[in-house]
């Protein structure tokens, strides 16, 4: 069974990576137009898809899926329009590809150019997110790359069900089906095939869950980027406006839970905790969040008369480590900006981390000192998104520090090649 898993697997890939071909040579207004055409076949199929969402939200609920991962699987029709307007964005940017990264005259009178050209043929490995089928799909088109995708199993009809409207759309452009092509198989055995894939995979892209970003980090043959999980700090300095503060800690905290530029934990200057915590605490308790608290942010929990073990509970070393993904969050009081520098730097994920102060010289010593890939002053983490940074759909945010950081889209999948023009030159 193992071998004729891994055998669909290569079959797949292999016709993925002939179709990618002709994409690397299209020109700009035929990726463009693939991409549109893809847009229009999610609005087509909404009903379609979205029926295929019903029966994956009806199994994760029946399985006993957090409130977290169900709000990242679920999809509306304002969610399809989301991800349609999303692609057509993406067809808008300047093209990504054959950019003149570099052009020089080098030794012998020779003529040297460095051009973006596409990856090849992209591998996304990704969880209970069936958005980032039309993503990945969109993307990889637009620059010129065939892409395989490889859903979770809780969101497999939904990828599916997308997966199948978007190929359509690119076949219906004049480009090869197979350009667009989804595992169809749950069996875990899929993903170890894909990832041994080196030399027809040209890279690796896991979104999702640490343990299966590490999976692949550890196991792949094949080139990985990194996506990242996202413990995302909030730091209150002692010179916050305290209400400013507080909008902003409830909106990464609470507007969307189960993303991974939420909110995970608190930082408050010790010399400002009495006075800003008992209107936050109070706030994030009434909002359902539950309270992961130091000794003084529970001691200011039971000044409130809130309850121990219903809306808040002490601290471990864990927690100031884990991405909840959940309403809960983590509160820390230190004795100031080094601490909070110091404490971001051992415990976040180089995701994204804010400071809220009115000190212009805290705010740019923390932009400048915290290592993560996307640093705020003065705004919610929540902003760490390809639409919002103007990159259009995305596909991941990537935590490590080679080829691409933060919100990667287009321009992550392209990599370059020299061209060099000469009139008969011999190397002396």
């Amino acid at each position: 069974m193992a071998q004729d898993i891994r055998a669909y697997v290569e079959e797949l890939a292999r016709a993925a990576k002939e179709a990618s071909r002709p994409l690397g040579f299209a020109s700009d207004e035929a990726r463009q137009t693939a991409v549109r055409a893809m847009a229009a076949a999610l609005r087509e199929n909404a009903s379609r898809i979205l029926d295929a969402n019903a029966q994956d939200m009806a199994a994760a609920r029946k399985a006993g899926t957090t409130e977290g991962l169900l709000d990242r699987l679920l999809l509306t029709d304002e969610r399809i329009e989301g991800m349609a307007a999303g692609l057509e964005k993406l067809a808008e940017l300047p093209d990504p590809v054959g950019r003149v990264l570099e052009h020089r005259t080098i030794d012998q009178g020779l003529d040297l150019q460095k051009v973006s050209v596409p990856l090849g043929l992209v591998a996304m490995v990704y969880e209970a997110r069936p958005n980032v089928t039309a993503d990945a799909a969109g993307i990889c088109i637009r620059t010129g790359n065939a892409c395989i995708l490889r859903g979770g199993s809780l969101a497999q009809r939904s990828c599916v069900a997308i997966a199948h409207a978007l190929a359509d759309a690119v076949e219906a452009s004049g480009f090869p089906r197979d350009a667009v092509t989804i595992i169809e198989t749950t069996d875990r055995e899929a993903t170890g095939a894909l990832m041994s894939l080196r030399g027809i995979v040209d890279v690796l892209i896991p979104r999702g869950g640490a343990g299966l970003i590490q999976r692949c980090v550890r196991e792949s043959l094949v080139p990985v980027i990194e996506t990242g999980t996202g413990n995302c700090h909030i730091y209150v300095h002692a010179s916050a406006d305290f209400a400013k503060a507080r909008r902003i800690v409830m909106n990464a905290k609470t507007q969307r839970v189960g993303v991974c530029n939420a909110c995970e934990s608190l930082l408050v200057d010790a010399t400002v905790a009495e006075v800003f915590l008992p209107d936050m605490l109070r706030e994030l308790s009434d909002a359902g969040v539950l309270i992961h608290g130091d000794e003084t942010a529970c001691g200011v929990c039971h000044e409130l008369g809130l309850v121990q073990g219903e809306a808040f509970v002490p601290a471990t070393e864990e927690d100031w480590g884990r991405e909840y993904l959940a309403m809960e969050i983590s509160v820390k009081c230190v004795s100031g900006l080094d601490e909070a520098i110091a404490h971001i730097n051992r415990y976040g994920t180089m995701h994204s981390e804010a400071i809220v102060a009115e000190d212009p010289q805290a705010c740019e010593r923390f932009l400048r000192e915290v290592d993560a890939s996307s640093v705020y002053a003065n705004a919610s983490t929540r902003f760490t998104d390809g639409a919002e940074f103007g990159l259009g759909a995305e596909i991941g945010i990537s935590t490590q520090k080679l080829h691409a950081r933060g919100p990667f889209a287009a321009e992550a999948l392209t990599t370059y090649k020299y061209e060099i023009r000469g009139t008969g030159q011999v190397r002396p």
